[in-house]
């Protein structure tokens, strides 16, 4: 099922875009028609049944071919010379069809319109051919305007996910630093914690490194990884670390980029919790903002508060590497605000697009 949506795809574009051009068409032989009976002075009806006769069967003939002969091109029009060949064709079928469909509409004499005397024929062609060629290169314009429009939009999808690839590699080396950092401590003042620490890293390092590099995962998977993490720093902090992962269960497919979350707690640990003697608590809550469909993550600790941890090296990175990477893919909808918790400590509030 899958293989052939692409197909799928390509034909309802292009089904779309024959009757876009079909309708264009037709606007302009209505244009035609008028400026015809404005400068011959003869009757409307007349000149309307003519061009859009000539005009729709040209364009028939023509989208038609195109379609059948482009291939894989990338304005879907054939290369030269078929091209050229084809539009000959399209202006000798539609004139020499599309007069016999009019002349059979009011009664005229059958190929009434290959006369050679006066200027009948001679007009009729050069119209037919200045009108089709017109045509036939704002068409191809469009094709190609719409072709250069998608490569633009592709290397703009490729460089974000090239951003965010980096980014992502940053944040990995960074978390993975400072449980290194942790777990020396631990080490020489309780190595059986120390141990089922390392078990924990190992688990953690296993589960993630395995899982796919994507540029996003569903939010339940991100607090999983959440849940793995702060594991891991229960077994160094003890009973000084307690926490509670709050998803509904309508948001857990949402994607997110991965390793959003991981950052801020962090962050909440390492300058809230940690400088705190009884330690406190980590609350990550997820819910949808029915106003602008957003989707709101909140992560409050109830450690020591913003400004009271004493500065260390380094700090900040890790909110800097959030703050880039919602930019990154959300752009201005997208941002992360820092303040006082209600109940004490600090509150990181993420918020960013959700689809529906």
């Amino acid at each position: 099922m899958s293989s052939t949506t692409p197909l799928h795809r390509f034909r309802a574009e292009n089904i779309r875009d024959m009757l876009r051009h079909g309708l264009i068409t037709a606007v302009f032989c209505c244009l035609i028609a008028i400026a015809m009976t404005i400068t011959g002075g003869e009757n409307w009806a007349g000149h309307l049944v003519y061009s859009l006769a000539i005009g729709m069967i040209s364009w028939l003939f023509i989208d038609t071919g195109r379609l059948l002969l482009s291939g894989a091109s990338e304005t879907h029009w054939p290369n030269w010379p078929w091209g050229f060949m084809l539009i000959a064709l399209g202006v000798a079928v539609g004139f020499f069809v599309g007069n016999l469909i009019g002349d059979a509409v009011f009664g005229a004499p059958r190929y009434d319109f290959l006369d050679f005397k006066g200027h009948k024929l001679a007009t009729g062609v050069t119209i037919t051919i200045i009108a089709t060629v017109g045509m036939c290169f704002f068409f191809y314009s469009l094709g190609k305007s719409k072709h250069m429009q998608s490569q633009i939009e592709l290397a703009q999808r490729n460089a974000t996910e090239a951003r965010l690839k980096l980014l992502e590699t940053q944040l990995e080396p960074h978390m993975l630093f400072n449980t290194l950092a942790n777990l020396r401590v631990l080490i020489t003042v309780d190595p059986p914690r120390a141990v089922a620490m390392l078990d924990r890293l190992n688990s953690y390092l296993r589960m993630t490194l395995s899982g796919s590099r994507a540029l996003s995962h569903p939010l339940s998977a991100e607090f999983e990884r959440l849940g793995d993490y702060l594991e891991l720093m229960s077994v160094r902090m003890g009973d000084r670390l307690r926490y509670t992962l709050d998803l509904p269960q309508d948001l857990r497919d949402t994607p997110v980029p991965p390793l959003l979350l991981q950052p801020l707690v962090e962050n909440s640990i390492r300058h809230g919790l940690e400088p705190k003697v009884e330690g406190g608590e980590i609350v990550v809550r997820a819910r949808r903002q029915e106003e602008g469909g957003l989707l709101v993550i909140e992560v409050s600790d109830t450690g020591v508060g913003l400004g009271a941890a004493p500065p260390s090296q380094g700090s900040g990175f890790g909110l800097e590497q959030v703050r880039e990477r919602l930019a990154t893919v959300y752009g201005e909808r997208g941002g992360m605000r820092l303040a006082p918790s209600p109940s004490g400590g600090t509150l990181a509030t993420l918020s960013f697009p959700a689809p529906a």
